[in-house]
């Protein structure tokens, strides 16, 4: 929740005090920023386990290039969203990444899937439907209702499409190689900090960001601890699906959007109409009837009982979470 809080923070209030206070505009910035932190603390943990054989990349380095352009695309189109609609609407928006992770698994990966899946991702699209159109959504820092909202929207859709894409692809791309999640946190996020510095080159707002840290220092210590904040994220999903298995994470990770949504209400005054609310119920009701219905069909979320023979553990997660784990913040909690 402390990431969702930072998030807001750096995008949508000023730095500064009265007339001279500024809003950060740099989104790509605080992708590079995120990013480098994410890899440093890859680097450190391979040293500290011994892994030195894992420093090196396992998978051909344009794979990960190829995963980390459009993870960054999808990430700098969620900070950017926050630009023109609020952090509720951001929130609600992201749980419904099922409906594109499912239609590129078909393209991608020719996958298919049950009907009681693609009534799930109806639900929580109709769900964020009935959010955005029962009450306000624009971010407090745009000036046009309907630009801010318009504009917005094709920014998370953007994210959807890009997120869901950045999953499929990863997974279709990684298959086969046998990588840990330092390794590939390492250089997935190494070429994200690539792309990003060159984004920012390129387009002439490297020189601009580090001005407007420089003339707001407590900005720069937000985004550090932003960056803190989605790095543990990262390795706290790692763990939680490792020790206790996709659907207890499901449950958390879940349960922190909405209390996100919450908190972000309180502390930044986000008025919710009654539709939003029942919007927001339908949404992540779906998610927990989605998570205990998985739980009973698996025996209580036992792992270890469930694993068919000759299939990994982590296989056999992997295979639990395709279609809850889609949903959720992953490696950048999002």
């Amino acid at each position: 929740m402390l990431y969702g809080v930072l998030q807001e923070r750096i995008m949508t209030m000023p730095f500064g005090e009265g007339a001279s206070g500024e809003v950060f505009k740099y989104s790509l910035f605080l992708v590079l920023c995120n990013r480098l932190t994410t890899c440093a603390v890859a680097i450190v943990m391979l040293l500290y386990d011994g892994k030195y054989s894992e420093i090196k990349p396992v998978a051909p380095i344009w794979t990960y290039f190829a995963v980390s352009l459009s993870n960054v695309v999808a990430t700098t189109c969620q900070y950017e969203a926050l630009k023109y609609v609020s952090f509720p609407v951001q929130t609600l928006g992201k749980c419904a990444k099922m409906l594109p992770v499912m239609i590129w698994g078909i393209i991608m990966m020719h996958k298919k899937y049950k009907a009681a899946d693609w009534g799930l991702a109806l639900m929580i699209t109709m769900g964020c439907t009935t959010f955005l159109l029962t009450g306000e959504v624009k971010s407090k820092v745009s000036e046009s209702l309907w630009h801010s909202s318009v504009y917005g929207m094709a920014l998370m859709l953007g994210y959807l499409g890009f997120d869901g894409f950045t999953s499929t692809f990863q997974d279709r791309l990684f298959k086969g190689y046998n990588m840990t999640t330092y390794n590939q946190m390492l250089y997935t996020t190494l070429c994200s900090s690539i792309l990003s510095a060159m984004g920012l080159f390129t387009s002439g707002q490297l020189p601009l960001a580090f001005s407007f840290v420089s003339r707001h220092p407590d900005a720069l210590s937000s985004m550090m601890m932003l960056s803190l904040a989605a790095t543990i994220g990262a390795l706290f999903i790692s763990y939680t699906i490792k020790t206790f298995g996709a659907l207890v994470f499901a449950t958390i990770m879940t349960t922190r959007q909405f209390l996100s949504i919450l908190l972000s209400c309180v502390l930044f005054a986000h008025p919710l109409s009654g539709g939003q609310w029942a919007g927001s119920f339908m949404v992540f009701g779906s998610l927990y009837y989605q998570g205990f219905a998985k739980k009973d069909k698996h025996g209580h979320g036992s792992k270890e009982n469930h694993t068919p023979k000759g299939e990994s553990h982590r296989d056999a997660e992997k295979g639990q979470g395709d279609i809850l784990t889609p949903l959720l913040t992953k490696a950048d909690p999002k």
